[in-house]
């Protein structure tokens, strides 16, 4: 593997959790992989382009099996960077925390702006066919309380059934979660234990990313 995206959907820092996370996974992932370049994006941070008329009105020519015009094209050169950026990796790391059940707003607005028709997916006869086929993604993420399967909050998971089925959609279907959980419901004792839990299960999956 020769580039890693890393995106990043917590505005925190070093006082994200998640990151606490990922950030041993990166290491280790590193430490075997010197070679393999870690593309860092936060979308908490970065100035993400808006979707204004013109870039929506872009894709439904799209959708519609058509090309876009001159004055279509221009609006849509911020999108294609972002898309450019992402289908130039071989490998995904999503650091995002739970929030109110589901992903970070910001996380929501990068996903909206990159799975784009004839990009991402397109469709075909027999149905629609991803288009970012062949790739890895580990996303680690940081709960509250514990939505683990098989606890009374289970069905308030938002978060990974929803990203496994949008980037299940454009074709990438290697999907591995690890979920810091709970970090607020049992107090800091019980935080702490399940950080350095993750942190392992992060180093593990690291092994054969």
């Amino acid at each position: 593997m020769k580039k890693i995206l890393h995106i990043v959907a917590t505005p925190r820092g070093e006082d994200s959790r998640t990151l606490k996370v990922s950030q041993a996974f990166l290491r280790a992932f590193t430490g075997k992989n010197p070679d393999c370049k870690i593309d860092e994006l936060n979308v908490a941070t970065e100035n993400l382009p808006g979707l204004s008329l013109k870039m929506i009105s872009g894709k439904y020519v799209l959708l519609g099996g058509k090309e876009l015009d001159d004055k279509l094209k221009e609006a849509w050169k911020p999108i294609e960077r972002h898309i450019e950026r992402f289908l130039s990796a071989e490998g995904y790391l999503i650091s995002a925390p739970m929030w109110n059940f589901g992903i970070p707003y910001s996380l929501k607005h990068y996903i909206d702006l990159i799975i784009q028709p004839k990009y991402l997916f397109r469709y075909t006869d027999k149905g629609v066919e991803g288009l970012a086929k062949n790739k890895k993604m580990i996303v680690i993420t940081s709960r509250g309380g514990d939505y683990s399967p098989g606890s009374p909050f289970n069905n308030y998971d938002f978060q990974e059934p929803y990203l496994r089925a949008v980037f299940g959609f454009v074709g990438i279907s290697d999907i591995v979660f690890i979920n810091a959980q709970p970090m607020d419901a049992l107090g800091q004792e019980v935080q702490d234990k399940k950080i350095e839990e993750a942190k392992v299960l992060a180093k593990k999956a690291a092994e054969s990313f």
